[in-house]
């Protein structure tokens, strides 16, 4: 059966097709995608074969989730997109509290994050999908649900939306050869064919994300660099991806369908990836941090005013993270992995410290890039440095924002911020917390940071007491 070049040739020798912009369907109707309808989709499926419409969506385990359908009439396509469909919830949501007994969920499709799958040799349409309880209301143990309630709380009570990047390190690996010739430990940041052998992958994988809808800013190697050894006759090189600035429900979709793209493009190529958070001790780990900014009636306001001085909302952040990044690490840092990371140091935080510029420190603020005459040329962000490839992205934001409205009500706040000030830190090493460095302490943190996360309603206190036994157990 043939399909439409237009719509699923990757060719580079294709100038039929304008590039811009990125995302494919956006192209395709020539309209964005918060505009798109249910007819405009039926429509696609009709006119260009499409056989498969698949339901992706995000479990309790941070990984994407599919459902797939091929329609049998005009009329079962439309209910499908419209209406999606049941499934299991306790099966999805494991160790939320969710009983088997009752646990019936719906799939409610996205019609604005329809992409075209990159990877399916049967023509295929996805949609991403929240969750619905048997009432129809939004479900309270699913990741989606709960960060957009976060997201919607933060704006509701403090009139800002809160804006995220994920910059997702990875490692991958092939099998030696005689004519290996590549990189050397921590010496591989911004390497270029042929000192480095996933270029090309990683260039697919920027094209692929960008046609799907999810919004990038670059992508380069990394330092990271393992040479083969008799436990494993297999190079690994690291590699960063790092979207733009998106709300935070789009940033935590963002990062699973780009590790969804580099597992599936790694696959393909007889390579391996890996975004686990050390790969062997002494060497560079797989950090997943996240840059977050405030916007304030469209201004972004995480950096400093004319004066040096920083927004309250700015302030807020900081202030959130440093006091609850402990409890976070329940969503951040999820293996033992994380722990190895953390303790060898190689840029990872080794204190409760926020600062300008210092990788060290667990919240920085990097410099703004601007362009000769001093515009702008992209946000102010605050960076969130202590997650690693283990994180649950949906529930890690969600807590993320939950902190920064508590901090809002902080007594002492420019005291608390002095203190943790990475100055300060360096001048009494002794006097900066420490983060935890088992699950044990990640529980007690938790337990401490429960009531931050579960206010408005937005972690279930039932879900809550299922990851603190989990992470003391």
């Amino acid at each position: 059966m043939m399909t439409d070049p237009t719509i699923f040739s990757r060719r580079a020798d294709d100038r039929a097709e304008s590039i811009l912009p990125a995302r494919r369907l956006e192209r395709v109707f020539g309209r964005t995608a918060g505009e798109w309808t249910v007819e405009e989709l039926v429509g696609l499926v009709k006119a260009h074969a499409i056989r498969i419409v698949s339901l992706m969506h995000v479990g309790s385990d941070g990984w994407l989730k599919t459902l797939d359908f091929v329609p049998r009439s005009e009329s079962h396509l439309r209910d499908v997109i419209e209406g999606g469909e049941r499934a299991d919830g306790s099966s999805i949501f494991s160790g939320t509290g969710i009983r088997a007994g009752a646990s019936d969920i719906l799939l409610r499709p996205r019609v604005s994050s329809a992409f075209l799958d990159p990877f399916s040799r049967v023509p295929a349409l996805v949609l991403m999908c929240s969750h619905a309880g048997r009432d129809g209301a939004p479900l309270p143990e699913s990741p989606d649900t709960i960060v957009r309630a976060a997201f919607a709380r933060v704006r509701a009570e403090l009139g800002v939306e809160l804006h995220a990047l994920g910059e997702v390190e990875y490692f991958l690996a092939k099998r030696t050869s005689p004519e290996d010739f590549y990189g050397a430990d921590d010496r591989g940041y911004h390497a270029s064919s042929p000192f480095v052998f996933g270029e090309k992958l990683r260039r697919t994988a920027l094209t692929l994300l960008a046609e799907i809808g999810v919004p990038i800013k670059y992508g380069h190697s990394e330092v990271g660099y393992i040479p083969a050894s008799q436990a494993d006759d297999s190079i690994w090189e690291q590699h960063e991806i790092e979207m733009s600035l998106a709300p935070l429900p789009d940033a935590a979709d963002g990062v699973v369908l780009t590790q969804w793209v580099l597992r599936n493009l790694a696959h393909q190529s007889g390579m391996r990836a890996s975004f686990d958070p050390i790969m062997r001790k002494g060497h560079a780990g797989s950090g997943l941090h996240f840059h977050f900014s405030p916007v304030v009636e469209g201004r972004h306001m995480a950096g400093r005013d004319a004066s040096g001085a920083l927004s309250d909302p700015a302030r807020w952040l900081i202030a959130g993270l440093v006091q609850h990044g402990g409890g976070l690490m329940a969503f951040g840092n999820r293996v033992e992995g994380s722990f190895v990371r953390l303790g060898q140091g190689k840029e990872a935080p080794t204190s409760v410290a926020w600062g300008e510029f210092d990788r060290h420190a667990l919240v920085r603020l990097p410099i703004v890039a601007s362009a000769p005459d001093g515009r702008q040329v992209s946000a102010p962000t605050i960076e969130f440095r202590l997650p690693d490839g283990s994180a649950h992205p949906h529930l890690l934001l969600a807590g993320v924002a939950q902190a920064l409205v508590a901090a809002r009500g902080v007594a002492g706040l420019g005291e608390l911020l002095d203190r943790t000030s990475a100055a300060q830190v360096r001048r009494d090493p002794g006097g900066a917390p420490r983060l935890p460095l088992t699950r044990g302490e990640i529980a007690h943190a938790l337990a401490t940071t429960g009531p931050v996360l579960e206010a408005g309603g937005v972690f279930p206190a039932t879900m809550m007491k299922q990851v603190v036994a989990a992470l003391g157990s």
